[in-house]
C-alpha cells in the first residue's frame, strides 16, 4: 500500500451569491487595503490516504468529494494528489 495526501479545494459555483465572500470585499477597505474587486470564500481540506496504486487513490478521493466534501449544486472542486515517500 502506499500512501497519499489529497489537497483538496472547494469553491462556491461562480453563478452563486458568496454571502461571506461579498461581506469581506465589502468591508477590507476599511482595513486600508485598497484594489480588492471581488472575494470568494471556499474551503482547503487535507485527506490522507492508503492505496494500492495513485488510480485507486484518486478514485477515492474523487468519490469523497462527490457524496461527501462538496455539495455538487453548489459547489466545485479540485484536489492535487501527493504521494508520501517515507
Amino acid at each position: 500500500m502506499k500512501k497519499y495526501t489529497a489537497h483538496i479545494r472547494i469553491m462556491p459555483m461562480r453563478e452563486l451569491l458568496d454571502p461571506q465572500g461579498k461581506a469581506v470585499a465589502k468591508n477590507i477597505s476599511n482595513l486600508g487595503i485598497q484594489g480588492v474587486s471581488d472575494v470568494r470564500i471556499g474551503k482547503s481540506i487535507e485527506l490522507y490516504l492508503e492505496a494500492k496504486s495513485e488510480e485507486l487513490a484518486r478514485e477515492n478521493v474523487e468519490k469523497a468529494c462527490k457524496k461527501l466534501l462538496a455539495n455538487l449544486i453548489m459547489e466545485n472542486y479540485e484536489f492535487e494528489l501527493e504521494e508520501i515517500q517515507e
